[in-house]
């Protein structure tokens, strides 16, 4: 990476210590990271990690629509429709519980679903 990759994601399945998901998040995390290397030909393992580091140039070519957790995947899409290839590197990972600040829900799941099945097929 040394300042020659545009775009790289940290992955908390790649190794490194984690604690644990809860299930639910696993399988929606799984699902959507599937999707993802469906609809955009790609291998992540991690698509909605929250470390994600860019170019500024890779970023300025990039205009974001979303203002809620869909803006994961919107980027995401946007960044693989443009050719870019993402690399990830391991991170650690301690999630969160809901009363700590964990607020996203199934519903943020289909939307993510959602997000991505728009920028593959219209946008």
């Amino acid at each position: 990476l040394e300042g020659r990759a545009p775009v790289v994601y940290g992955s908390r399945f790649l190794g490194g210590p984690r604690a644990a998901m809860s299930l639910s998040h696993t399988v929606g995390n799984k699902m959507l990271t599937i999707v993802t290397n469906i609809f955009y030909g790609t291998s992540l393992s991690d698509m909605e990690t929250c470390y994600k580091c860019f170019r500024r140039d890779v970023l300025a070519g990039v205009p974001l629509r979303s203002r809620r957790f869909e803006i994961e995947p919107e980027l995401t899409a946007k960044i693989l429709k443009r050719g870019y290839t993402i690399y990830e590197v391991p991170i650690s990972y301690n999630g969160r519980a809901f009363h700590e600040g964990k607020k996203i829900t199934w519903r943020d799941g289909i939307t993510a679903l959602r997000t991505l099945a728009k920028y593959r097929f219209v946008d």
